[in-house]
């Protein structure tokens, strides 16, 4: 059987890994990666692997690797609008809630490789951590198995280029919102509130007040706060 490597940092994405690695137990051999250790050329060389799936990566695809192996990598935007870093937030910032999961080929560029395929997604409601946990389901059962499944080719990108920058933690605050509004402001709590992102946030001399878990209704913003000391 061939083998397919899956390597991912996120805890919903280990938990859909082992279900598609038993739904397809028959067919293919799956190895999970969590550690940017063990993504080796020497150990990438032992498998021969089908494909490399990263759903969720932190670290740079060595050259060798991606140069020899079908790398797939998954961005959520149409690209090749949107290429770039924190691409939900940049989308909500933009208002901007339907967009796509883009499947798409390493090859050394920024977001810039050959697309597989699109998958449509809305970004509309939820924290960031509740939309990732939906797009990790839409890879896992829907697009990944169409590897598995199908023979697909990819096409090159097409349309005009949009970059996203990387948020940096500064642009948390609440203060950077230039129009605030109900609908704004739960957008921007909601879309910074998961694992190690850095949570929306207000300064008050030396102290810190960070928000989660908002949720809207009857035009009213319900959450969590949190209150620390600056530093």
């Amino acid at each position: 059987m061939r083998n397919i490597i899956i390597a991912t940092i996120k805890e919903w994405n280990i938990s859909n890994y082992f279900l598609l690695k038993e739904l397809y137990s028959e067919k293919y051999n799956f190895h999970l990666i969590i550690n940017q250790n063990e993504l080796t050329k020497q150990y990438v060389d032992k498998l021969n692997p089908k494909y490399i799936f990263f759903p969720h990566w932190s670290w740079i695809i060595n050259k060798t690797i991606y140069k020899n192996y079908d790398c797939i990598v998954f961005h959520m935007t149409d690209l090749p609008y949107g290429r770039g870093g924190s691409p939900m937030q940049n989308l909500i910032l933009r208002g901007i809630y339907d967009t796509k999961i883009s499947a798409l080929k390493v090859d050394g560029g920024i977001d810039s490789g050959d697309i597989y395929m699109k998958n449509d997604f809305n970004i509309s409601k939820g924290s960031a951590e509740e939309n990732f946990i939906k797009l990790s389901e839409i890879i896992f059962n829907s697009m990944i198995p169409r590897f598995l499944n199908e023979d697909l080719v990819a096409h090159k990108q097409e349309g005009e280029i949009t970059s996203f920058k990387r948020r940096k933690e500064a642009e948390s605050n609440i203060d950077s919102i230039s129009v605030k509004s109900i609908d704004k402001l739960y957008d921007f709590i909601r879309m910074l509130d998961a694992d190690t992102y850095p949570k929306a946030y207000l300064e008050f001399d030396d102290i810190k007040m960070k928000f989660s878990s908002v949720k809207k209704e009857n035009n009213k913003l319900t959450g969590t706060f949190e209150v620390v000391e600056n530093g």
